[in-house]
């Protein structure tokens, strides 16, 4: 038996009001249609629901049966259509932010701001990403938007607006060889050719050319870097730098997130600045999306 909840509805309402023309009126239907619906719903069930005389309706044994079910039935539908509701209104309006580190910077309020200005029901939500997913989650649609380093793999799939360009820095043991070399220094700083011969931090093989990036490649005229370790957090980077098991590059605004305990960290010359990006994948063009990038471009331009 496939029954209709409009047939379940147009029940109900006829044994509440035990007149069929009043019914129709508070379900704006003609009582002919509606005389028709319950009788196609009697044949359904194989009985009588009412008895009809010109002078009365009434629920027969059947329709007395029915009433309690039929209303649990509407009821938990009318639930079932509120939850669904409820669930597309969050679903519109949150936008989940990857991100393998808290970009600081005071980046995640400035740009909260300006997508609540535009967009008072935003919700956003911060989602934590392992340093082996370098786009922060936009690879696999867990996030919406993320804060990630360029470059990117596959960049071709995203547009992004940076928003911060920073030197880069390397870490150091504070009894290390090259932090003495430094602190003599006239720019307290170190060259990348005084560290070729470092082993260093790695970020994992699934990285891709971010890996390669922190790692320098470029830099090193084909020598191939030496890995002490390979790190998958800003904790196990000040771990691994700490316990001399290599140096690592990181950005000027990162550098918070390593430097302590004894681990010290000073610019380097010879190499590119690093640039941090909020990107999100080319084909989404929801609205909370192109706001959020739109906010990042205004944040990196030093605009309002």
């Amino acid at each position: 038996m496939d029954v209709h909840g409009r047939d379940l509805r147009y029940f109900a309402a006829v044994a509440e009001e035990l007149n069929f023309t009043r019914a129709a009126e508070r379900l704006f239907v003609s009582q002919p249609a509606l005389s028709k619906q319950i009788r196609m719903l009697e044949k359904q069930v194989g009985a009588c629901l009412f008895h009809r005389d010109r002078r009365s309706v009434r629920l027969t044994v059947v329709g007395e049966a029915l009433l309690p079910h039929a209303r649990g039935m509407l009821a938990a539908w009318e639930a079932a259509e509120e939850a669904v509701e409820e669930a597309r209104a969050a679903e519109l309006h949150t936008l989940v932010i990857g991100m393998s580190t808290s970009p600081g910077r005071g980046l995640l309020p400035a740009l909260r701001t300006r997508l609540i200005s535009r967009y008072p029901h935003a919700r956003p939500v911060l989602r934590q990403v392992n340093w082996a997913d370098p786009s922060a989650g936009l690879a696999d649609g867990s996030s919406d938007v993320a804060f990630v380093w360029l470059p990117l793999p596959d960049g071709d799939r995203y547009r992004h607006a940076v928003v911060a360009r920073e030197p880069r820095f390397v870490a150091l043991p504070q009894g290390h060889p090259l932090a003495a070399r430094a602190a003599a220094d006239r720019e307290g700083a170190v060259d990348f050719t005084d560290l070729l011969d470092e082993p260093f931090l790695a970020l994992p093989s699934e990285a891709g050319p971010l890996r390669d990036y922190w790692l320098a490649l470029d830099a090193r005229d084909g020598r191939a870097p030496r890995i002490g370790a390979v790190v998958g957090s800003a904790e196990e980077t000040h771990e691994a730098v700490a316990n001399g098991q290599g140096v690592v590059l990181l950005a000027t605004g990162n550098a918070p997130l390593v430097v302590r305990d004894e681990v010290i960290a000073v610019p380097v010359r010879g190499i590119s600045p690093s640039r941090l990006a909020v990107a999100a994948r080319r084909d989404d063009e929801r609205p909370l999306v192109a706001a959020y990038l739109a906010a990042a471009a205004k944040v990196g331009a030093g605009t309002s």
